[in-house]
């Protein structure tokens, strides 16, 4: 015998919100990690475990959230402590674990397809590691296809929010990303909820609890803090601008802080003029200076990425 599920008991502020705080952790987390593309190496893996800790706390904090939701009728349902806990702890090493490679390895498509994959997996894994601190007279079984579905939903927004992220500059590419991000966690949590099944009696029998609200509501603390801490820190760094790198005619002003465009896959160098037999002039040394002087033209762009 099956038990009527309801994720939406609250009624629908409750994936609403989970949604926006999602979000949050997305914008916060692609934000540090877009910096810390073109950082100084000391800094660089502090901003990325800083993201890391905001993306997971975001999408723990969601699923918290959602979960003050979830009912099944004529169960009481209960969640245990220590595997609520290391919820965040798993998805936010994992996260870092994605994180990083985009974080050392740039925009390639390996590297995007790489970090995206275990990112997204970190969303399926804090949501499922949730799913199996739940406890409940009954036994929670799963439709296998409605599972790859909503893993397929994690990973493909995850690989779609990094790609924003480091193939365009700016703050509005940055929120569109973490939004797709909260999209991403929010759509794989309710195809996840969409293939529980919650098979009544077995092991299960004579369970008693009180409504676990409130212990959700006492752990939305923990990532609010981080969410907190990583906002105050995002919003006191230093905007840094290099005028001098923009090149005659072209300002940080008019170009805006990083251009227009990503994350560049490698930097090449003008090529110098052919010198050698092959030219008809003869050589002097003005004119191996010229040559020079005309080869080596302004590079444009600033040589920060995401500093605002």
């Amino acid at each position: 015998m099956q038990g009527t599920i309801d994720g939406f008991s609250h009624g629908p502020g409750t994936p609403v919100a989970g949604f926006l705080v999602a979000c949050l952790g997305g914008v916060l987390g692609l934000l540090c990690a877009a910096r810390s593309l073109r950082t100084s190496r000391p800094w660089k893996p502090g901003r990325l475990a800083l993201g890391a800790a905001a993306l997971g706390s975001g999408v723990w904090g969601m699923y918290l959230i959602t979960m003050t939701g979830f009912a099944v009728e004529g169960m009481p349902v209960d969640y245990d402590r220590f595997t609520t806990l290391a919820c965040p702890i798993v998805g936010s090493l994992m996260a870092a674990a994605g994180i990083f490679v985009v974080g050392y390895r740039g925009s390639t498509p390996l590297a995007l397809v790489t970090g995206g994959t275990v990112t997204g997996l970190s969303l399926a894994t804090t949501h499922y590691l949730g799913m199996d601190a739940v406890r409940l007279p009954g036994r929670l079984e799963y439709d296998t296809t409605t599972v790859a579905l909503s893993v397929l939903i994690a990973v493909v927004g995850a690989t779609a929010a990094l790609w924003i992220v480091v193939s365009r500059r700016g703050v509005l590419p940055v929120l569109v990303a973490g939004a797709v991000m909260g999209g991403a966690a929010t759509g794989m949590h309710y195809a996840a909820m969409a293939a529980l099944r919650v098979r009544v009696g077995g092991a299960g029998d004579g369970f008693e609890s009180t409504s676990p609200t409130g212990f959700l509501a006492a752990l939305l603390i923990v990532p609010g803090l981080v969410l907190l801490a990583t906002a105050v820190v995002v919003l006191s760094e230093p905007r840094r601008a290099a005028p001098g790198h923009h090149g005659p005619g072209r300002s940080v002003t008019a170009l805006g802080p990083c251009g227009r465009g990503g994350v560049p896959r490698q930097r090449m160098r003008p090529r110098r003029p052919n010198r050698g037999p092959a030219r008809t002039a003869p050589w002097s040394p003005e004119g191996d200076r010229t040559d020079r002087t005309a080869a080596r033209t302004p590079r444009g762009g600033s040589p920060d990425f995401h500093d605002w």
